[in-house]
């Protein structure tokens, strides 16, 4: 039922947002230089490696490494990129994954290749044999403000507690998240 709700949910997410999304696009394209879409290589399920995309936030010369791990992360943003974290626009290219289905709407969001604390991390706890969420339950509870053992922890309570109603628990919880733009560092 997950996978159907997955899908069903992604392929209308596609064809209502597909408009803000081309104007999203075209957005990243005349405010800086590169590709509007950047393609993260990211550990999915049972640590599988995938491509993952997102608007492009940052500039093209900015290092592969987790954001919390650059020196200044804001003088890297590109002159939209802070506006598309903050709404989590940059996000809405990932429905390319889930309707693939490398995803699901709900999972531990999944860690960039060179992770390598926090894939050691979830694998210990089990957590790498979920399918990777493009919101989890670490998100609705801190997103970019949680520590890696803060951060399992609440990936292996969402590997313990997953429910159809857990899932639309945050889901809703996400977009008021959302709506609120907290938890968002950079």
């Amino acid at each position: 039922m997950k996978r159907a709700v997955d899908v069903f949910v992604s392929l209308c997410g596609c064809v209502i947002l597909a408009i803000p999304m081309v104007i999203v696009a075209l957005a990243v394209r005349l405010t800086s230089p590169g590709p509007a879409i950047y393609w993260s290589r990211r550990v999915g399920k049972d640590n599988s490696i995938f491509l993952m995309p997102k608007f492009r936030t940052m500039r093209t010369d900015t290092p592969v490494v987790a954001t919390h791990l650059l020196t200044d992360p804001s003088r890297h943003l590109t002159p939209i990129g802070g506006f598309l974290r903050k709404s989590s626009l940059d996000e809405l290219p990932q429905l390319w994954c889930i309707l693939k289905g490398e995803m699901s709407l709900v999972g531990p969001r999944p860690a960039l290749f060179n992770q390598d604390d926090l894939i050691a991390a979830r694998t210990e706890a089990g957590v790498h044999a979920l399918k990777p969420g493009l919101t989890g339950w670490a998100q609705v509870n801190g997103r970019d403000e949680l520590e890696i053992p803060l951060k399992v922890a609440y990936d292996a309570e969402y590997l313990r507690r997953q429910s159809f109603m857990f899932d639309l628990r945050i889901l809703i919880l996400t977009a008021l998240k959302v709506a609120g733009a907290r938890g968002v560092s950079h």
